[in-house]
């Protein structure tokens, strides 16, 4: 029996993009894989949020360097079996890295990591404001 859809011209670019993907998949073609990400701030802290979904945590990686955050992911596409034919196959080996730029009132170094349902959310701390020091002059 067949089954009647309604074309849809995005779907048959979806369709090329997934192809052209495994067939050539050191080629990017369309939006580049990589998070989305929100980025806010409160009183005390800011908030860097990226949708990661189907990365476990040991796939992810944060690396602070001066005031730049940057966020790599790595997840290697599952090694086939003998015994299963595939009939779709879009899941491919996919990495990620993102980078944002923090501001100067950003205390990197207790940045906390919280990772659960697809989504990392990092904190990041505001360092407390520094209050103006009066020097003595001596005399010579």
């Amino acid at each position: 029996m067949a089954v009647l859809e309604r074309w849809s011209p995005f779907r048959e670019m979806e369709l090329m993009e997934q192809r052209m993907r495994r067939l050539f998949p050191a080629l990017t073609f369309g939006t580049p894989v990589a998070p989305a990400a929100d980025i806010y701030e409160t009183d005390g802290e800011i908030v860097v949020e990226l949708e990661v979904p189907g990365y476990e945590e040991k796939e992810l990686g944060i690396e602070v360097v001066d005031r730049t955050l940057t966020v790599k992911g790595h997840r290697a596409s599952e090694t086939e079996k003998q015994d299963k034919k595939l009939r779709l196959h879009e899941r491919l080996e996919a990495s990620f890295e993102r980078s944002f730029e923090l501001p100067a009132e950003a205390d990197t170094g207790h940045l906390k990591a919280i990772y659960g349902t697809g989504l990392l959310t990092l904190h990041v701390p505001k360092a407390p404001h520094a209050t103006p020091v009066k020097v003595p002059i001596e005399a010579s």
